[in-house]
């Protein structure tokens, strides 16, 4: 029998058990495209104090190890999921050590916001972790996916410590970016905890970025191939610092291996034909339903229902990133137009604080719910008329997939994802889905709101970008077939070559600073 092609995914977050923001529902439903194109799929994640697990599934102990840290041996435990409901050829491992995981939240600390300062610390271990695991569980991937800063180590730790391990031999690393503006850079102590020698720390070395140690450059470097979530994105960040963020030459310098594969969604999560949180199940021939979710929704916030008002949805992290600081200097027009707004999120203190205090302003137009409710965000999508995302930059994005998906039109940014997904509308014409502006100002921001208002008094015209916007495919199925092109494209270059990264003889033969 032939065996399958195996794939390690490796993420910080992942849907259902842990959520920060988009990457965790990538890796959701990544991990099971994958798995149903044929593949052996591994998923790890830490096991987070606050891990949700499905219902009816649980946690069995698989294996212990230990893990070099400060020079010294961690224990860590790894735990398999069991549960009925699991794909075959999908299993999902979790990562335990109380003293780096067994606390609240993810990356930032719930009670002030702000990151854990032992971050640096928390993902070396969880990186090396990994490697250790695979080898406790006998896993010998083709190909281990690593994503964003979190896991970019692993890349790093491949092609040195573990360059002459017959075990990862044959292994390949993809790493895929999911935001430039998110890159892990730590004190240069970073170096020495995370157990790299002190030589490959000097100047301009894949590790050092402004005297500081960087995770994402040193995964850029050592990675196989570098992916990121949408075509435009991918050549953006390579355009200079408003993208890249003072990575773009480390990316220019690996273009030929840097490749944009656009995100999808699960449809099979995200269907309002099956969709069980919402109030009313609908598809493109049954719209009128839909107004039974913005009626179940306004009733929900608190919010008076006036059918001749629009309904605009944002679910988002609250981040510099979003577009918000347009919609704080924009505040007194926007809640000015007759329409009704509903926004779900958390993130940063000051945005928190301000749509808390917009609310207040504007009681008959707003509500503000602050956190993650999963549930929640179905119903926002079903019964917006209207879904913003004013973002300065987004890599690809995936509340404007679903909000066409759902029938709600998408109020985007002409950046990145939103680009290359949502197709503008212009007054009389026939395509078309969503209404986007250009100009990252208060005023184009005003006036594509402006535009969404008047558009929701032609009914007719409402109805037909509605109807273009829920026949567009987003589904997994294309773009995972993209990344296993990938997969299996960085396995056969690594056979092909001697599994010995050049930088590192290159360092071994002439010390530090001239590799």
């Amino acid at each position: 029998m032939t065996q399958r092609f195996r794939v390690a995914l490796l993420s910080a977050e992942s849907v259902p058990f842990a959520k920060v923001g988009g990457l965790a529902d990538v890796v959701g439903a990544l991990s099971k495209s994958i798995a149903d194109l044929g593949c052996a799929v591994a998923v790890f994640l830490p096991r987070y104090a606050g891990l949700t697990l499905p219902e009816g599934s649980s946690l069995e102990l698989a294996a212990e190890i230990e893990v070099p840290v400060r020079g010294e041996d961690t224990p860590a435990l790894i735990y398999t999921l069991r549960s009925a409901e699991l794909p075959p050829h999908l299993s999902y491992y979790f990562i335990a050590n109380d003293r780096y995981f067994g606390r609240p939240g993810i990356y930032n600390d719930p009670a002030t916001g702000e990151a854990y300062p032992d971050n640096a610390e928390r993902f070396a271990f969880y990186s090396r972790s990994c490697l250790e695991a695979m080898r406790a569980l006998a896993f010998t991937p083709e190909v281990i996916h690593a994503n964003d800063h979190q896991t970019a180590l692993v890349p790093a730790f491949l092609k040195t410590t573990y360059a002459e391990d017959p075990f990862f031999q044959m292994t390949a690393t993809i790493l895929s970016i999911h935001n430039m503006g998110y890159q892990g850079v730590y004190d240069p102590d970073s170096i020495a905890i995370a157990g790299f020698p002190p030589e490959y720390f000097y100047p301009l070395s894949p590790f050092e970025f402004w005297g500081k140690v960087n995770f994402l450059k040193a995964g850029i470097h050592f990675a196989d191939v570098i992916t990121t979530v949408s075509e435009r994105y991918a050549e953006e960040i390579q355009s200079g610092e408003e993208f890249g963020f003072g990575l773009q030459g480390v990316l220019n310098a690996r273009h030929e291996d840097l490749v944009g594969v656009l995100n999808g969604i699960d449809v099979r999560i995200w269907n309002p034909r099956t969709d069980r949180a919402i109030a009313a199940r609908y598809d493109a021939e049954s719209l009128e339903l839909k107004g039974v979710c913005k009626s179940a929704l306004l009733d929900e916030m608190g919010l008076p229902s006036q059918p001749d008002q629009p309904l605009f949805g944002i679910i988002s992290r609250l981040a510099e990133q979003k577009g918000f600081d347009l919609i704080e200097s924009a505040a007194p027009q926007l809640f000015s137009f007759p329409a009704k707004w509903v926004l779900l999120g958390s993130g940063s203190k000051r945005y928190e604080e301000l749509f808390a205090a917009l609310e207040r302003r504007f009681p008959d137009r707003l509500r503000f719910r602050k956190g993650f409710d999963d549930p929640l965000a179905h119903r926002i999508e079903a019964g917006s008329d209207f879904f913003l995302m004013p973002s300065r930059y987004e890599p690809c994005g995936l509340n404007q997939m679903m909000s066409m998906r759902y029938g709600t039109v998408p109020v985007v940014r002409w950046t990145g994802g939103l680009a290359d997904t949502v197709e503008p509308y212009s007054p009389g014409s026939e395509g078309g889905t969503g209404i986007v502006f250009a100009p990252y100002t208060p005023e184009a921001l005003v006036g594509a709101v402006e535009a969404a208002v008047h558009l929701y008094g032609e009914p007719r015209a409402l109805l037909r970008l509605r109807r273009n916007g829920m026949a567009r495919d987003f589904s997994w199925e294309a773009s995972a077939r993209k990344y296993l092109q990938l997969y299996r494209q960085a396995n056969a270059s690594r056979r092909m070559g001697t599994g010995f990264h050049k930088w590192l003889e290159t360092v071994q033969e002439t010390g530090p600073g001239r590799a």
